[in-house]
């Protein structure tokens, strides 16, 4: 009996191990909207299960005085991100004195398309009369900032915020407003 119960709790434990080294943890994340960060990964203050995340991974996170990285897998309504619908975008992003969002695949690849063109930067972007934004991602060609997404099933989203307040201390939109992820429509 007891051996059998040493085996189960090896299983447990060596299983438990391995999900929050693929998946990760929400331990310290930071939610606002469709998109999460975790602002203490690129810190000495990095979490155990997030040190093995990162380590299996090979990711170099920025560094907190760097800037800090948000991920979306899913718009607004909890959908996940497909690349066979039509995605937006929009409005604005927390002050930053420069931004990147990228297309990545569900395995942190880039999304492989035609254009070879895989994200935008805050300087190319083309912006409202307020600064506001839009930026459709789809399969098929869009006006506008478009991001071609080759028709995936699934994909993530990661904005990038370089030498900018938002950290830590961040809890809410108000500190930090971070652009609407909206599904327009599936083909």
């Amino acid at each position: 009996m007891t051996l059998l119960i040493l085996v189960l709790a090896t299983v447990v434990g060596l299983g438990a191990t391995w999900v929050t080294a693929t998946r990760g943890t929400d331990l310290g994340a930071l939610t606002i909207g469709a998109w999460t960060a975790r602002p203490r990964i690129g810190t000495t203050e990095i979490n155990p299960y997030a040190r093995a995340t990162v380590v299996r991974s090979g990711e170099l996170p920025l560094g907190t005085g760097d800037g800090i990285a948000f991920t979306a897998i899913a718009d607004a309504a909890g959908r996940p991100l497909d690349g066979r619908c039509d995605i937006t975008v929009s409005g604005v992003t927390p002050p930053a004195r420069f931004w990147t969002l990228t297309l990545y695949d569900t395995k942190g690849r880039l999304v492989a398309n035609a254009l070879q063109r895989y994200g935008f930067t805050s300087e190319e972007i083309v912006r409202n009369a307020d600064g506001s934004f839009v930026i459709r991602l789809a399969a098929r060609a869009r006006s506008g900032n478009w991001l071609p997404t080759g028709g995936i099933e699934r994909y993530q989203l990661m904005l990038r915020l370089y030498d900018t307040p938002v950290g830590i201390a961040t809890r809410t939109q108000r500190d930090a407003p971070m652009p609407a992820i909206a599904t327009a429509g599936c083909s």
